[in-house]
């Protein structure tokens, strides 16, 4: 270690060394406060007196800056050219996207296979194994913001973003369980998948409004066919010109208002990536800041629409403890074969499926995460065909099942034909 005649000699940081005075009586240890500007490293900072002997006792700070460039993404060093590198960045984007689209109907065939899976040993309780899926995201979607918080990941700028847009969202997701509980009770089961499909029409509207987006005319004809294809695929078989034959109009339009709610909740996430980009200066917001906030205002608004949800699932409020307690009984394998096993599966992976449904918003938007999405309903149905646990008899599929199954994978590909750049942009 080098000393010089002057009072401080600096050696560098990287050696975590103390800095030594000299004075005519002793050599005396006085350590530099280093701040955050400076290229030294900031991990360690300490305060002496330098008038009082070194006695070997160091007092470490974590600096929170100090892990978020530690765990940031540094660029590389770049050589190329700006067009190139506009190249290289959006390939790498598509790259990203295709991988988290083929993750994320991977993982929404498993939700709905094993969604089904779990309702055989909780037949008797979908409501209780809803309220668990609920309001138990809340505590590990929050638990996981906690630590990636500490890890210096989530920023206090994160979470310090509007709330009234979480609330908004919170209010939306709470309707559009309500409505389409209220009105599935009172609609033919084959109906409800097929006016779920208005879920993309009113997806392209809100965009349109709310973001501002124009779609060429290929998207447009891209997801009336995706949608096309689902209904043409799920009503295989039945009777389509008897099927609401009977009900009154206000629930199937009831059902569409309910596909409309969680629309605009899809919607409004999307503007909360991209609003947060600029409110942040550029640093993508970690998506467990919007699953987290997103979650817990949906339970607050379910909860308080609690009774009268219960009520439509014909449980009576007064009642509802008591089918509470006997479905946890179930949950935990009393009397219920399959059980635990069965509803943690489902549990699990609709948790990953919805992490990486909204990590798929992010980087592309909601739209494409929605037909991503829909391209794994006839893979399901096609699944659940076939011999499985707990569902061992198998079913067959009609014709119309095979045409809707082309219909949909031709909408997604006339969706993603390449659109002529122009040159001078």
């Amino acid at each position: 270690m080098a000393i010089s005649t002057s009072s401080t000699t600096f050696i560098s940081p990287r050696f975590q060394t103390p800095f030594i005075h000299l004075s005519s009586n002793a050599i005396k240890f006085q350590p530099l406060l280093v701040s955050t500007h400076t290229p030294q490293n900031p991990r360690l900072s300490s305060r002496l007196s330098s008038t009082i002997a070194f006695n070997g006792d160091f007092r470490v700070y974590c600096n929170n800056s100090y892990f978020q460039q530690k765990f940031a993404r540094k660029p590389k060093f770049r050589i190329l050219a700006s067009k190139e590198e506009s190249h290289i960045s959006t390939q790498t984007n598509k790259s990203r996207i295709i991988v988290g689209s083929v993750i994320t109907v991977v993982l929404a065939v498993a939700n709905r296979v094993l969604y089904k899976l779990a309702l055989v040993p909780m037949k008797e309780y979908p409501f209780f194994l809803a309220q668990v899926t609920t309001f138990g995201y809340v505590a590990i979607y929050f638990s996981i913001l906690y630590g990636r918080y500490c890890a210096g990941i989530v920023t206090k700028e994160m979470l310090a973003l509007p709330k009234s847009r979480f609330v908004v969202i919170g209010i939306l997701e709470a309707l559009g369980v309500a409505a389409g509980m209220y009105s599935g009770a009172m609609l033919p089961g084959p109906t409800i998948p097929i006016l779920n499909q208005t879920f993309l029409v009113w997806q392209l509207m809100f965009s349109s409004l709310i973001l501002g987006r124009n779609y060429s005319f290929n998207q447009i004809v891209g997801c009336l066919l995706v949608a096309a294809g689902v209904v043409a695929a799920v009503a295989s078989g039945s009777n389509e010109g008897q099927m609401l034959s009977g009900v009154a109009f206000m629930w199937p339009a009831l059902m569409i208002a309910s596909s409309a709610f969680q629309a605009g909740a899809s919607i409004l996430k999307e503007f909360i990536f991209i609003d947060a980009a600029k409110r942040l200066k550029g640093k993508p917001l970690d998506i467990f800041v919007v699953n987290s906030f997103g979650s817990g205002f949906q339970a607050f608004f379910v909860l308080l629409f609690l009774p009268f949800l219960s009520n439509l699932k014909g449980i009576p409020f007064a009642e509802l403890p008591s089918y509470l307690k006997g479905g946890a009984a179930c949950f935990l394998n009393i009397d219920c074969a399959g059980a635990p096993l069965l509803p943690l599966l489902f549990i699990s992976t609709n948790m990953a499926f919805n992490i990486s449904l909204l990590n798929l918003v992010k980087i592309s938007s909601a739209v494409v995460s929605s037909l991503v999405a829909t391209l794994a309903v006839p893979i399901t149905i096609y699944i659940l065909t076939l011999p499985l646990p707990y569902l061992p008899e198998g079913a067959s599929l009609s014709p119309f099942f095979l045409v809707g199954s082309v219909i949909l994978v031709l909408g997604l590909l006339v969706y993603y034909i390449p659109q002529p750049t122009n040159p001078s942009s």
